[in-house]
């Protein structure tokens, strides 16, 4: 019962944040920005005011795949936000490029998640991979929890480090958007607070929802050892 909780729970969870994104985008893409930049230009704009000319900001066709590539040093921005002057394109490009700057300045949580994604992306098979094996038989059930609660356990730690890069990045915009005047105080201020709140949640959900089946595999083994 408690798993099918956890599960439940987890896309419900996953279901209303990415809904709350959506809305969110979908509401103030409609609004226009005083400013008339496109997120393009602001993000650009907000690279060369930090003394960052070594970051290529590039257009993709997908949706909602805006982020910061650390290893590239790439901004990628969606086609709605590269070339939008909305509200929301402002907004999530200077989320972006807070990232950037954040690694400029050797953010420390941005360089514990950039050190953490070898072994997330390593983890991350695992956790499908082990309950089949162990269904079949082919490891002992022990075992099988053991490696889920470790595999769950990472994932944790990497979503516990993303809120703080999250929110940093949010921060940095929204104090960047306002003090040049690309975005102007009020309502336009407001709708970027809103996007970037519920683009926030999103990695609060993944976050709860880790800690979660983290638990779920961890205390078992806590109970058989108390035995």
């Amino acid at each position: 019962m408690l798993f099918w909780i956890l599960l439940i729970g987890s896309f419900a969870l996953s279901f209303f944040a990415m809904a709350r994104v959506k809305s969110a985008i979908g509401k103030y893409s409609q609004v226009p920005a005083a400013s008339g930049l496109t997120g393009a230009e602001a993000a650009r704009r907000i690279l060369s005011m930090a003394g960052i000319d070594h970051v290529e900001v590039i257009c993709h066709d997908g949706m909602m795949g805006d982020h910061y590539d650390p290893i590239h040093k790439r901004l990628v921005l969606s086609r709605d936000n590269f070339t939008g002057r909305s509200v929301a394109a402002l907004g999530v490009a200077a989320h972006e490029a807070g990232h950037a700057i954040q690694d400029k300045v050797g953010y420390a949580p941005l360089q514990w998640r950039m050190a953490s994604v070898g072994m997330v992306n390593f983890v991350s098979p695992l956790l499908f991979i082990v309950p089949i094996v162990a269904i079949f038989g082919l490891i002992p059930g022990k075992l099988a929890i053991m490696a889920m609660a470790i595999g769950f356990g990472v994932m944790m730690l990497f979503q516990l480090i993303t809120l703080p890069v999250e929110f940093d990045a949010s921060k940095r915009a929204k104090v960047i958007l306002g003090r040049t005047g690309m975005i102007s105080a009020g309502s336009e201020a407001d709708g970027v607070d809103k996007v970037l709140s519920a683009a926030a949640l999103t990695y609060v959900a993944a976050f709860i929802s880790t800690l979660g089946w983290f638990l779920y595999y961890l205390l078992p083994l806590i109970g058989a050892n108390r035995d």
